[in-house]
């Protein structure tokens, strides 16, 4: 069966079993029917070619070359299949460059759509989205940092994970569980050091709270602003559910800016019926952040995703 093919039925059968998973009663709401379309497209993007279930390695590069192909001879092993000498990816302090193995680049091997030849790699600490990726065949890869620590990052569009996807586990929609918040803007913002499950840490701006009542009780959570040119909020938070039904680290939560900017005091839409699993629910590869300590709510969200294994 080809690719496209099989994301094409998973898709579809993702899609209709989420919009029959809504209560006949509330068919009509608006909103769960933007949280069915919501939940399809998340899915979507986790069976991109690219996307988290693609992800099949995360090497740590060492000082001086690292070779990497599918012959036993290199560094980095790739999956059979792949050439048996792809490239050298050398570390020289805080440099990463491009060099051929020997024989030259393979002729299908491109660095940002062009193809390959000696050159150094743009990396920059935890913004993997600047660095150029190398392709070739199902393989997509890259060089992310994390503190003084460099890895090359791999996916294949055809990884057990995509090939052998069997859906999400999804809580019912729950509407009580969708609240405003009140949001209380920081001046100055403030920087919070966010450890993740590498042992790493990295510094992020918080440019305020959100605070909001649940179940009678008073809460404040913490976004942090990954990208000051994009309108989105990243919460990163625990609940009660993660030693039974979600994921034990963390879950996901983006937002949108609030009604009068991050600026201003406003208000803004929570709704934890779109907590995600963060990518290291899918696979061991990966380098989540933890939640911050009072982003670990001594109450239960049961909504949203649950555990995937």
């Amino acid at each position: 069966m080809r690719f496209r093919d099989l994301i094409q039925r998973i898709l579809f059968f993702v899609f209709f079993s989420a919009l029959f998973c809504v209560p006949t009663f509330s068919q009509d709401s608006s909103w769960e029917k933007d949280l069915t379309v919501w939940r399809a497209q998340y899915v979507e993007n986790l069976l991109k070619p690219d996307g988290w279930l693609a992800l099949t390695g995360l090497e740590w590069l060492q000082p001086g070359d690292n070779s990497l192909g599918s012959s036993p001879d290199n560094k980095i092993r790739l999956a059979a299949g792949s050439p048996p000498h792809l490239a050298i990816l050398r570390l020289e302090g805080e440099i990463v460059t491009l060099h051929p193995p020997p024989g030259g680049f393979p002729p299908d091997l491109l660095v940002a759509g062009s193809p390959a030849k000696p050159q150094a790699l743009r990396v920059e600490p935890n913004n993997d989205k600047v660095s150029p990726h190398l392709t070739a065949g199902t393989l997509n890869m890259y060089v992310i940092r994390r503190e003084e620590r460099f890895a090359l990052r791999i996916k294949d569009s055809y990884s057990p994970a995509i090939v052998g996807f069997h859906g999400l586990h999804l809580y019912p929609p729950d509407a009580s569980y969708r609240v405003t918040a009140k949001w209380i803007p920081y001046s100055p913002p403030k920087t919070i050091t966010l450890a993740t499950l590498v042992g790493t840490k990295y510094d992020q701006p918080v440019p305020g709270g959100a605070e909001f009542v649940l179940a009678g009780k008073a809460f404040r959570l913490e976004p942090v602003l990954e990208d000051p040119a994009v309108a989105k909020l990243f919460f990163i938070l625990r609940d009660t559910t993660s030693t039974t039904t979600t994921y034990g680290a963390c879950r996901f939560l983006y937002t949108g800016f609030p009604s009068n900017g991050l600026d201003k005091p406003g208000e803004l839409v929570l709704d934890f019926n779109r907590l995600e699993n963060p990518p290291c629910a899918y696979t061991p590869y990966s380098t989540c952040p933890l939640p911050p300590p009072g982003n670990r709510l001594p109450i239960a969200l049961p909504v949203g995703e649950q555990r995937y294994h």
